[in-house]
């Protein structure tokens, strides 16, 4: 049986990785309508990503005892005025979202609760992943994203991301 506060943690994770899938698709939207199509297929499987990451979360918690509550999710309310911008707004969402597992990890290793805090080492190492991901489009936006022909291929790149679902044993 989880203790109540990792239990109550990780149901809020469930709403924050499924709010993560809006904001990713919100930022889809907005490469879409500036014809990027490679940027949005980019954050369409960054949505995926979520989406998954959130069942996760819902199916750990039911293995474990644990109840699941799903609350409302929120709207996001980023309004992007530059490529760049949302970029850093998706890497500062990744540092957020990190912020969040390494509560989730405190309060687990405070309870001694060492099955969720193995449970959360892929997540850990995930999101290692996801801001070296984040800084590294931020990198190439600001070397190639000015010129046209370089954003371009950036995008060219970036619609060529094919998903692979977590293989994360619960």
């Amino acid at each position: 049986m989880l203790h109540e506060t990792v239990s109550t943690l990780i149901n809020e994770q469930i709403n924050k990785e499924f709010y993560s899938a809006y904001l990713y698709l919100n930022f889809s939207a907005y490469y879409q309508e500036k014809g990027l199509d490679g940027f949005a297929h980019w954050y369409n499987v960054q949505a995926q990503e979520e989406r998954d990451h959130a069942m996760l979360f819902l199916q750990y918690l039911q293995n474990n005892g644990g109840k699941v509550t799903l609350e409302a999710i929120a709207k996001p309310e980023f309004e992007a005025d530059s490529n760049l911008a949302v970029l850093q707004a998706g890497l500062a969402h990744e540092q957020y979202v990190t912020g969040l597992i390494h509560t989730i990890y405190d309060a687990a290793y405070g309870v001694k609760d060492f099955r969720t805090m193995q449970f959360l080492d892929w997540f850990v190492k995930e999101q290692g992943e996801e801001e070296k991901n984040a800084e590294d489009l931020i990198k190439k936006m600001e070397l190639f994203g000015s010129d046209p022909k370089g954003l371009y291929m950036l995008d060219q790149e970036l619609a060529a991301r094919v998903y692979a679902a977590p293989s994360l044993v619960l």
